[in-house]
């Protein structure tokens, strides 16, 4: 809130509304004559965001909150279904949530066996399951690398195609046991602070959603509908993810489209990690819209 310090009467986006935590903050800080537009692929986070809202006594009474279910790569067509030109916030907090990593049968969890479907948005056609048992044997070693930086990606490649010839791979409970199989550890190992298949299951999960494609795409439109001035705040947990931010921002900020307002990037505090250990990963990067330039995608 304090870096993109959102004015009553501007009009807020936030990219990735979750249960409504941020929406909230921004919805009061713009007021009555304000507007926000949250966009989730999840429709059950839209639902609980919506829930949120109206507790708080900001559906009705504050500024007018346009809740939608789309992708933020698709911003642009949003925006333009809505009669918006230009906004003056987009606040995007990427990665998943903890209910969608830890139920609701999507396969992102080690805690129980699940279907290996992975889909954020259950609109999406392919799932993790179709990947591991299509791609071949290098595919899978690029994507689970490139995704997540796993340095025993081809090794695990090679187990899940070994695997697979006795038939599909269906279940999350069937890849934790190739993957650890793969790396010669248990499935109930702790090395570190990370579960041996954590890796192969995050590069999967992106994969399925097309995340880096989606930011990607997000961070080419978000200059041609920001006003000058306006601000876009983008909170990673991923270095691949963080690095795709920070080298868009000085890029535009090189053109004079943006003013980078981080050097380095947002951490949390020792006491906010303590009170909830899945932030220790965030980084926060802001920037401003500096001037009208034409043809700055």
């Amino acid at each position: 809130m304090a870096w993109t310090a959102p004015r009553p009467g501007e009009i807020v986006v936030d990219a990735t509304v979750g249960h409504g935590g941020h929406a909230c903050l921004l919805a009061r800080a713009i007021g009555p004559a304000g507007r926000l537009i949250a966009l989730d692929v999840d429709a059950y986070n839209l639902g609980r965001a919506k829930a949120r809202l109206e507790r708080a006594g900001l559906a009705g009474g504050g500024p007018h909150i346009d809740l939608i279910r789309d992708n933020f790569a698709n911003l642009g067509d949003v925006l333009d279904r809505l009669g918006v030109d230009r906004v003056d916030v987009i606040v995007v907090d990427l990665g998943v949530s903890t209910d969608q990593l830890l139920g609701g049968g999507r396969g992102l969890t080690f805690a129980e066996s699940e279907p290996l479907d992975m889909r954020l948005d259950d609109r999406l056609t392919i799932t993790a399951a179709d990947l591991i048992n299509s791609l071949s044997e290098r595919e899978l070693a690029d994507l689970i690398y490139s995704h997540s930086q796993e340095r025993r990606s081809r090794r695990i490649a090679r187990r899940i195609c070994q695997a697979r010839r006795d038939g599909p791979i269906r279940t999350t409970a069937e890849l934790v046991r190739i993957v650890c199989s793969a790396l010669g550890v248990s499935v109930h190992s702790r090395p570190g602070r990370l579960h041996p298949a954590t890796r192969t299951f995050m590069a999967l999960r992106m994969a399925v959603n097309r995340e880096t494609e989606n930011l990607t795409t997000l961070l080419k439109l978000a200059p041609t509908r920001l006003s000058p001035g306006g601000r876009i705040a983008v909170i990673s947990f991923h270095s691949g993810e963080d690095r795709l931010v920070k080298r868009d921002f000085l890029a535009r900020q090189r053109l004079g489209v943006y003013e980078v307002r981080t050097k380095k990037p947002i951490r949390p505090s020792d006491e906010e990690v303590n009170f909830n250990p899945r932030s220790r990963s965030a980084k926060l990067r802001v920037a401003v819209r500096t001037a009208d330039v034409q043809n700055v995608a």
